[in-house]
């Protein structure tokens, strides 16, 4: 068959080999507990600190706004419900996006539960959130405002700034949900008024099983977990130094290629979708045109939607990796997609998207092989299509 092609990035990012190296010796020499005071604990310390530091430069913040985390989920949590329950959850609202991530819906919708007044906002047929919309919305009880950086399914970008200043002018904290975005376009705290922002090391070419959150100066968030009062108290537990130290390698190669990459991205991105606009007549982009993450890809196929799985399995079989949809929701798989639903796709297309996500990686040759294959499958399904939509 020959090599695979692997285009889902936004699912997970492989390793790069540079992190990887970075890690080795904290997986196999430098084991110690950063906690402890004798040299193997201090140079475990001051590995973490220098991730710190590197995660930090690459969103233009200070090392000590910056909070180890597992992963981008527990991030997420961190932030949403670290504000809320800081100062009680007794009249609080919170508002967040129709189109966010499990990770943060879930969250809020558990909030609900508990009494937190939620609000989503409704975004138009693009994806994106109109600023207007959150300025009406917030009222004097809103504590917190959530609202993704680039959405996981359809790439698209939000106005981050913008929204960030609108809650800042109402005194409410603003998080976003930027995992699929670091990395991949530029942030600065220095100049954005957000407080609260997630990340995970695994979107960026680094190890799973660690994440960040930056939390701007002064935000007070209450802990999820409580123990040992790492991480300045705000996430306890033994830090996962070689992932730390993975993390913190992978933000200082972003930091130093991110706008190389991108041009290069959004090359073979155009020249995926002008091609594939051309050599099959049915397909369409789902998601602003231009307002998207460098290397994303979200395709439907008009009359296809239902034969989405059977499309990517066809792929899978000629060796090249995809997704339908976010591979959080690879289990409900058969489900319509709520970001779909929420961009006014009604619930049989809102089953049918493909989901192209480049990345470092990823090379025209390899897009060049996908544009071969892809009309051939596309093809080859059609003749099932028709009939099952005649039967």
């Amino acid at each position: 068959m020959g090599e695979r092609i692997y285009f889902d990035n936004a699912a997970t990012t492989p390793l790069d080999p540079r992190v990887f190296e970075a890690m080795r010796p904290y997986l196999q020499q430098a084991w110690g507990n950063p906690s402890s005071l004798y040299r193997e604990g201090r140079e475990a310390r001051a590995a973490v600190d220098r991730a710190r530091t590197q995660v930090a430069q690459l969103l233009g913040a200070e090392a000590n706004e910056i909070v180890f985390t597992s992963s981008g989920t527990e991030a997420d949590a961190l932030a949403i419900r670290g504000a809320l329950t800081a100062k009680g959850l007794q009249n609080a609202r919170l508002i967040a996006s129709a189109i966010e991530h499990p990770a943060v819906l879930a969250c809020c919708r558990r909030l609900a539960r508990e009494g937190v007044s939620l609000t989503l906002l409704p975004v138009d047929e693009d994806g994106i959130v109109d600023p207007e919309t959150l300025r009406r919305e917030i009222t004097p009880d809103t504590r917190l405002v959530s609202i993704m950086a680039a959405n996981n399914v359809v790439g698209t970008l939000q106005m981050v700034t913008e929204l960030a200043e609108i809650a800042r002018q109402h005194g409410v904290l603003f998080h976003t949900d930027a995992v699929q975005a670091v990395g991949k376009i530029p942030f600065d705290m220095r100049l954005q008024p957000i407080d609260l922002l997630s990340l995970s090391a695994h979107k960026l070419n680094g190890p799973k099983g660690v994440g960040a959150l930056y939390v701007r100066g002064g935000v007070e968030l209450a802990p999820l977990l409580e123990g040992g009062g790492q991480e300045s108290g705000i996430r306890s537990g033994t830090e996962n130094v070689a992932g730390i130290v993975g993390l913190g390698a992978a933000a200082e190669i972003a930091r130093e290629h991110m706008a190389d990459e991108a041009v290069r991205l959004v090359k073979i991105r155009e020249y995926i979708i002008e091609s594939i606009t051309e050599l099959i007549p049915n397909a369409y982009l789902i998601g602003d045109r231009y307002r998207r993450l460098p290397g994303h890809i979200c395709l439907g196929f008009a009359g296809m939607e239902g034969e989405a799985i059977r499309l990517l399995m066809e792929l899978d079989a000629a060796g090249i990796a995809i997704s339908s949809g976010s591979a959080c929701s690879a289990l409900h798989a058969g489900e319509p997609s709520h970001v779909l639903e929420a961009l006014g796709f009604d619930a049989f297309k809102a089953r049918g998207s493909l989901r192209i996500s480049l990345g470092r990686f990823n090379t025209f040759e390899q897009a060049a092989r996908l544009l071969e294959v892809l009309p051939r499958a596309v093809s080859a399904l059609r003749p099932i299509s028709s009939l099952a939509a005649l039967s």
